[in-house]
């Protein structure tokens, strides 16, 4: 098969000739190896192959609505058991787990072939995708830029052609990010709607497994595969839809009313393409019959910025604390620095941020009684350019210096590196909020910056409201298309 036609396929199509007989699994996994062999040195998505595993897949039996697919892992979360899970870290380079994570499980039984794991930041930390074990991955939409984060590999991999959907995790944005910054759509589901274990329960309550791909309807076909608890799920999802997600893709989401907030707290001036990009879905949001209105600042953006840095701060001290207990040592420094902040975290302050997380979510129910959707940047501007965001030598020399002196409650009285945090969030202010009240979001390709980057607008919905997000987003890709738009890779 060559690759304009394997590229002309989601993986719903090829599925659907595999099924038919029109086509056989190992055509499909040799127009991806193909494609990646041609485009991933310059990319760097696909950090870890897994070949001998893959070719073995195509001898057995294979069934499930995704029957011969071709499909990638992300590196952090998606463990597979005798295959490393590095999740993007030195000290973890050779860590392999004894089990299947439950949606990778999910994902063999839907009949995929699993053939490669994708980079992610250390530890999924950042909106970019530049870790230093596995080296920056690129967007193929201009190399000199980042595909976003942290399911950055799976992105550009999928915008690249070299999969038509990939594995992706969001816990503060990195389904959204990083199919805003190439092109895709990517959905977060709402909190428990796709389990994380059996090593987990729940994740840090405000992470989510899904993917990220070219066609709505694989996402939704996807989620499908993955909704429901497994029996290691702290609680059983209560939001469910009585038939399949796939079924909503084509119905009609009737005329919505929909609030649109342009600027952040943390981020009052969007770049002009950001505020293109949103001015542009509005109109087209109109055009379709639907309702859409400015509406001040939901919650208190700046606080809930802060809060959701604690959390992250202290899982941070938590994931490198339990490298080092595995034997495993190497970290970057960024990642030691925010360790350190968050060990000397108390008690009593992560409980008061996350028993704010409460008000978010009540705030953000208030908005829902009087807007069906919320709709807002997915990025502040363009995709940054690859090693934009670093952290300065002094600051890096001055937090390792405080580090070494397990000093972190005086770094963080110093408020040098929380302000460089926060100042790093300032490109993507918008995403945490559906992290943190556990509801769905995603971001839908709309719109293309001058200089040809993609650039996503992100819609929040309330509970249960994944079939909502689906039907909008299925309207919009009938409307404006962007399945057929190519990166020049040739």
């Amino acid at each position: 098969m060559d690759f304009a036609r394997y590229r002309s396929l989601d993986a719903t199509a090829m599925a659907e000739l595999v099924a038919g007989g029109e086509v056989k699994p190992a055509e499909l996994l040799a127009a991806a190896r193909d494609r990646a062999a041609a485009v991933n040195p310059r990319l760097n998505a696909i950090i870890r192959p897994m070949d001998d595993l893959a070719d073995a897949r195509l001898d057995e039996e294979l069934s499930g609505p995704f029957a011969g697919v071709p499909f990638l892992l992300k590196d952090l979360g998606q463990d597979y058991a005798g295959v490393p899970t590095s999740a993007g870290c030195r000290a973890l380079k050779n860590y392999i787990p004894t089990e299947h994570a439950t949606v990778v499980q999910r994902w063999l039984d839907a009949g995929l072939v699993i053939f490669g794991k994708t980079n992610t930041p250390e530890f999924g930390s950042k909106g970019i995708t530049e870790p230093a074990l596995w080296g920056p991955t690129r967007n193929p939409w201009n190399l000199a830029h980042t595909p976003g984060g942290s399911s950055g590999g799976s992105a550009a991999a999928v915008a690249a052609g070299i999969v038509p959907v990939a594995g992706a995790n969001d816990g503060g944005g990195s389904i959204r990010i990083p199919a805003a910054c190439c092109g895709l759509f990517g959905l977060k589901a709402g909190r428990g709607v796709v389990p994380h274990g059996p090593a987990e329960g729940d994740g840090n309550a405000m992470s989510a497994q899904g993917v990220v791909s070219r066609s709505v309807r694989d996402t939704a076909a996807m989620l499908d595969v993955l909704a429901g608890a497994d029996p290691y799920a702290p609680s059983l999802p209560a939001t469910l839809p009585p038939g399949s997600y796939l079924a909503e893709v084509g119905r009609e989401p009737g005329r919505l009313r929909i609030g649109v907030r342009t600027t952040s707290a943390l981020n009052p001036t969007p770049s002009p393409e950001a505020v293109a990009a949103l001015d542009d879905a509005t109109a087209l949001l109109r055009e379709l019959g639907h309702d859409v209105e400015a509406v001040e600042q939901v919650v208190d953006e700046k606080a809930l910025a802060t809060d959701f840095l604690t959390a992250w701060y202290v899982k941070t001290a938590h994931l490198v604390a339990q490298a080092r207990a595995a034997g495993g040592d190497g970290f970057e420094t960024d990642t030691l620095i925010i360790a350190e902040l968050g060990r000397t975290t108390d008690a009593l302050s992560l409980e008061l941020a996350r028993s704010r997380w409460h008000g978010y979510t009540r705030a953000l129910v208030d908005f829902h009684r009087r807007y069906d959707l919320l709709l807002t940047p997915t990025l502040a501007r363009e995709p940054l350019k690859v090693a934009e965001v670093t952290t300065s030598a002094l600051e890096t020399a001055a937090g390792m210096a405080l580090v070494r002196l397990r000093a972190g409650t005086l770094l963080r009285r110093l408020g040098v590196i929380e302000k460089a945090v926060l100042a790093n969030l300032s490109w993507v202010p918008f995403t945490q909020l559906a992290n943190l009240t556990g509801r769905p979001a995603m971001s839908v390709p709309l719109y293309w910056t001058a200089g040809g980057l993609p650039l996503g607008v992100q819609f929040v919905a309330p509970l249960g409201g994944e079939g909502t997000l689906l039907r909008v987003a299925a309207q919009l890709e009938a409307a404006r298309p962007w399945f057929d738009r190519v990166p020049d890779l040739a």
